[in-house]
């Protein structure tokens, strides 16, 4: 074993430097399969975080199909998704600036399905996501955003467009407030998909419906699966013609099939997540073999599988692979590709023999983790339960220090970054992030908490969170940094917490908590575009989330005073510790006015803050150079305010001096 270096946690010299976290990774966004052709899209920093539509050459190059400055990103529901398809070499997209859709032949130039804005009016009036390619007919059918009257809510429907000419689309089918996952089934002849309405969000309720298509209209709609108490997500016509779907009506997201008759079957019944938040449109889950099996991804226990499943008899067959976390799975042909990632291995598009179990890596978000001098210095998160103050348990992936160079003196337990992933109906992922492994080669502990409300643990776990945003994560991540203290692994003076978007508001609600022994807790946080004023955001926040508070706090019409109760920027008079705030001045989602309102608040109170605010970003930093900037003022942030003055003070108190 090599001598290591003595040094305090928290001054670790680390080789994972912001700029390799920001320079060296891509985003891995989608993947198509098209025929036996694989392609995707990923984000480039490096590029300004433009979204490139790549394809899987023969020779086994990886070649960029949509030319700068096309950016392959949608803006429907803000979250976009789905903003690609490939039918026989020819891709249909949606550009980034103009959020027009164009075709792209092999070969050719990108021409334009839909009109560009008309003279006067907003950019980005009609808005294209989640389409399916309809080959007999010429068709484009999908969801279409339309901004066009400022005065209105945007209005979302089904329309199909003419693959040969330019025309803003056809509406197949409107009347709900929320569309998506528009499925043509093998014969063409029927159409499903979901749909729901404020104030449910898509793992609330959604419904599913059928109807007869003709390429123009559709007839005898009829609602098949769901309702206000069930999410349906994902779904998809076997090739037999049979409609399976995901389900949660059992407390679990299952898959479901309709049989010819109506009914509908569970078919392979488990205390598992088969399915996922639809924060994004296009998200998948499993993809069919063929009539009678099928390839799916599941979280089971806080863990990801992969697994064959017999759609008769309900078996599944795991797949050996070394991966945690599984996402994006198509199937065509015999091959099955995916996006998949653990702890200690990058996120990648991975294509599998389902017959072998072989696989083969097609693109990588990075290299650095092949690197046995980075690789080294990883540290392996341990998934962690611990008891909430309301006498439930609750769930985190805790990260110790890690670093191959050093050690920490004996005795010495590391500061420790509590951190809240967003939604709030989310979880925290097991996929390699850098950014972790910035802090954790530092010698600071991460812990990632799975509060009351995150999904991958049932429907009933989700529902801890209705009506108790900023009561029950606000406890959970408190309890999960007393646990941590009271395990002996982190120290109980050093413990700062962040959070991005709804994790942002979690971090500053612990901040400004009514209940002195949460606030004491920590130290320092960070707000990464985070949510400050409830009732800013209930009145000025885009169509898809502008009636989540109703179900997370309550109806703001109705109880306008618990969102003053529960907002930070109303409790900053509680707030004794420093806090950095960081923006996209382009967020439409949670506005600038958002964080500047809170950095107001505390600058008028003298509590030292730090605001950077970055140009040109949106919800989520994707230029490589905000992304290191970010991750090192936040560092720089807490080691002046926190990990040094701590380390000073007991250096001191060890001389005996004052």
């Amino acid at each position: 074993m090599p001598n290591l270096v003595e040094a305090p946690f928290g001054t670790w010299s680390s080789p994972i430097t912001s700029a390799l976290v920001a320079g060296e990774s891509i985003t891995l966004v989608d993947v198509l399969l098209d025929g036996r052709d694989v392609y995707w899209v990923e984000s480039r920093p490096q590029e300004a975080g433009r979204h490139v539509l790549v394809r899987r050459a023969e020779d086994g190059s990886n070649v960029d199909v949509t030319p700068p400055p096309f950016s392959v990103r949608t803006r429907v529901h803000e979250y976009g998704g789905a903003a690609a398809i490939v039918v026989d070499g020819t891709a249909c997209f949606s550009d980034f600036a103009d959020q027009r859709l164009y075709r792209l032949d092999q070969g050719g130039s990108a021409v334009p399905l839909t009109p560009a804005a008309a003279d006067g009016a907003a950019r980005a009036a009609l808005r294209y996501a989640d389409g399916r390619v309809d080959t007999e007919r010429g068709l484009w059918i999908g969801v279409r955003e339309d901004h066009r009257d400022a005065t209105l809510e945007a209005v979302n429907t089904i329309v199909t467009l003419d693959l040969g000419s330019e025309g803003p689309g056809n509406m197949v089918v409107q009347g709900h407030d929320f569309f998506a996952s528009p499925r043509l089934s093998p014969d063409g002849r029927r159409l499903a998909w979901l749909a729901w309405d404020h104030p449910r969000m898509p793992w609330e309720g959604t419904e599913l419906w059928v109807a007869d298509f003709d390429g123009a209209t559709v007839r005898n709609a009829t609602r098949v699966a769901g309702g206000p108490g069930e999410s349906v997500f994902q779904p998809e016509w076997a090739p037999d013609g049979l409609l399976y779907f995901m389900s949660d009506r059992s407390g679990w997201w299952n898959l479901h099939r309709r049989e010819a008759g109506g009914h509908v079957v569970n078919v392979c019944p488990m205390a598992a997540e088969f399915g996922r938040p639809q924060w994004g449109l296009g998200m998948s889950t499993y993809a069919f073999l063929s009539a009678s099996e099928a390839v799916c991804s599941y979280i089971e226990g806080g863990l990801g599988r992969l697994a064959l499943l017999d759609l008769h008899r309900g078996g599944l067959t795991r797949f050996d692979l070394p991966y945690a976390d599984f996402s994006l799975v198509r199937a065509h042909g015999g091959q099955v590709s995916f996006k998949a990632g653990a702890p200690t291995l990058p996120t990648a598009i991975v294509l599998l023999d389902p017959r072998t179990g072989a696989t083969t890596v097609l693109r990588q978000s990075g290299a650095v983790a092949d690197d046995p001098a980075i690789h080294c210095h990883f540290s392996t998160p341990r998934p962690i339960e611990f008891p909430t103050p309301r006498g439930e348990t609750a769930f985190a992936l805790f990260y110790p220090p890690a670093n191959a160079d050093h050690r920490a003196p004996d005795g010495e337990r590391p500061p420790l970054l509590v951190r809240c992933h967003g939604g709030p109906t989310s979880s925290a992922s097991t996929l390699l992030d850098l950014r972790t492994q910035f802090w954790t080669s530092r010698g600071v502990a991460v812990v990632d908490v799975d509060y009351g409300g995150s999904a991958g643990y049932g429907r009933a776990y989700r529902e801890r969170l209705q009506g108790m945003w900023g009561i029950v994560d606000v406890e959970d991540c408190a309890a999960a940094a007393r646990h941590l203290v009271e395990q002996g692994l982190v120290d109980g003076q050093r413990i700062m917490i962040t959070g991005t978007s709804a994790g942002g508001f979690t971090a500053l609600a612990c901040l400004t908590s009514a209940d002195p022994a949460v606030r004491e807790i920590f130290q320092a946080g960070g707000s990464h575009y985070g949510v400050s004023d409830l009732a800013a955001l209930a009145r000025d926040t885009h169509k898809f989330e502008s009636r989540y508070l109703d179900w997370l706090v309550a109806p703001y019409a109705e109880d306008s005073e618990v969102y003053a109760q529960r907002s930070p920027v109303r409790n900053a008079d509680r707030l004794t510790a420093p806090v950095a705030f960081f923006q996209g001045a382009e967020d439409r989602i949670v506005p600038p006015s958002q964080t500047e309102s809170m950095v107001s608040a505390l600058r008028e109170k003298g509590i030292t803050t730090q605001y950077l605010l970055f140009a040109g970003e949106q919800h989520g930093f994707r230029q490589g150079m905000n992304i290191a900037w970010a991750l090192d003022a936040e560092f720089y942030f807490y080691d002046t305010l926190v990990f040094k003055p701590v380390r000073e003070a007991r250096r001191r108190n060890s001389n005996g001096t004052t």
